[in-house]
């Protein structure tokens, strides 16, 4: 009997679903698509936007247009979009031909299988509430010891992959050491874990390192990146700067297991609480991470606006996970988000005074008034926290950098010398 021949009664057996096309995901299929060939002259710039129609939105892209629906879920033939995409006439198709843009083929069947399946629109993650999503259906069921095991398991029988052998003793604590504290595990450790022979061995080696220091420290290290942290300024001679406080905080944090909207409040407002404890205001020097300098030359006015910048861009960033650099002018045609006016976020983390020419009197020139002095506001009062008693030993990296001091003169002008602390 040809082997062939097995063939045709087995493929009645797969199940249609496994047959149909998986879903067209949105916002990583359809978006860039939309994006890269049609937002430059149906997006959210009004000056260079043609016959009125945005496809950026979601009224936009559904709405109805005297020849018909832009999209029309379900029905590439009533929606203009596909019939122009899908045209064979240069006059007709889009993008056009003076844009230097053409879809490809797979890109138009992307279009065509979304707008077929329904054309479901989604905001981007970042403005979604979480949902629990429903565990999904997995063919080895054995396999799974929880709910995440689950998706994974879905993935890899998605792709005809198996699961890879379970990992021996030795191996395994290496692995949850350093995902948890970053360090490999002792040799102590390895022997305990390989001659424990009780249920819950990995559990306890979980809890023994989730309650080690230095699981704080490995994980304040991705929070502090994201914070843009250092110790120096950044620019001019890049000095050092007593920034450590704020390290020590988001480190204990994390040990502490601090819920994550205390982790957000404190970070962005902790002075503006009532009665603000020393480390809630030391939580704000997430606000004065951003490069900062020390040249006497600079312009006040000019680096209060840098600072502000930095720290709108980096709050965006962190907690709303999206760029709001295209707001860097409050005229900006691009308005990505509800933000309407970056204004507005400026005028929500404002720097606090900079102004050197606000000098003590007798350091002043004589007949010379003191400067316009920028917004305070209680952002960051923990930039000014007293380092420990050895924190300045001679030899050590604060002993050796040079910093920019402002003396008096004679005749009541000031000169700008740099001095080497000794």
């Amino acid at each position: 009997m040809p082997r062939f021949a097995l063939a045709v009664p087995l493929l009645a057996l797969v199940p249609l679903a496994a047959q149909s096309p998986r879903p067209v995901d949105f916002q990583r299929e359809v978006r860039p698509i939309l994006s890269e060939n049609c937002f430059h002259c149906h997006g959210p710039d009004k000056n260079t936007r043609m016959a009125g129609l945005r496809l950026d939105t979601r009224e936009g892209a559904f709405s109805v247009r005297p020849g018909g629906s832009v999209i029309a879920p379900g029905n590439t033939r009533a929606s203009l979009l596909y019939q122009r995409i899908a045209s064979d006439k240069d006059a007709m198709r889009m993008p056009p031909v003076f844009t230097k843009k053409a879809l490809t083929d797979q890109q138009k069947g992307v279009l065509k299988r979304w707008i077929e399946q329904g054309a479901a629109w989604k905001e981007h993650w970042s403005f979604q509430a979480p949902v629990r999503p429903a565990a999904p259906r997995v063919v080895a069921k054995e396999w799974p010891r929880n709910p995440i095991d689950t998706f994974i398991l879905a993935k890899l029988e998605a792709a005809r992959l198996k699961p890879a052998p379970e990992a021996d003793r030795r191996r395994l604590i290496r692995r949850v050491s350093l995902d948890l504290t970053g360090l490999p595990p002792s040799t102590a450790d390895i022997e305990a874990f390989v001659g424990d022979k009780s249920g819950d061995a990995y559990e306890k080696v979980v809890d023994r390192l989730l309650a080690s220091p230095r699981f704080g420290e490995h994980r304040a290290r991705y929070w502090l990146d994201a914070a843009r942290y250092a110790d120096t300024h950044g620019i001019h001679i890049d000095n050092y700067r007593e920034m450590w406080p704020y390290r020590d905080w988001v480190i204990q944090a994390f040990n502490r297991n601090l819920s994550f909207d205390r982790f957000t409040v404190e970070q962005l407002a902790g002075d503006l609480l009532p009665n603000p404890t020393m480390e809630q205001q030391i939580a704000t020097g997430f606000h004065r991470c951003n490069t900062t300098t020390n040249e006497g030359g600079s312009i006040v006015e000019e680096v209060a606006a840098m600072y502000a910048k930095d720290r709108v861009e980096t709050t965006g960033t962190v907690w709303l996970g999206l760029t709001v650099g295209c707001r860097k002018s409050s005229t900006s045609s691009r308005p990505f988000s509800a933000i309407r006016r970056r204004s507005r976020w400026t005028a929500t983390f404002p720097t606090r005074r900079l102004s050197s020419s606000c000098q003590p009197k007798k350091m002043r020139p004589a007949g010379r008034r003191c400067g316009p002095r920028l917004p305070t506001p209680g952002i960051a009062r923990a930039s000014i926290v007293t380092p420990p008693a050895n924190h300045s030993r001679p030899g050590s990296r604060r002993s050796r950098n040079f910093s920019v001091l402002w003396t008096p003169r004679r005749n009541g002008s000031r000169s700008q010398r740099p001095t080497r602390r000794q």
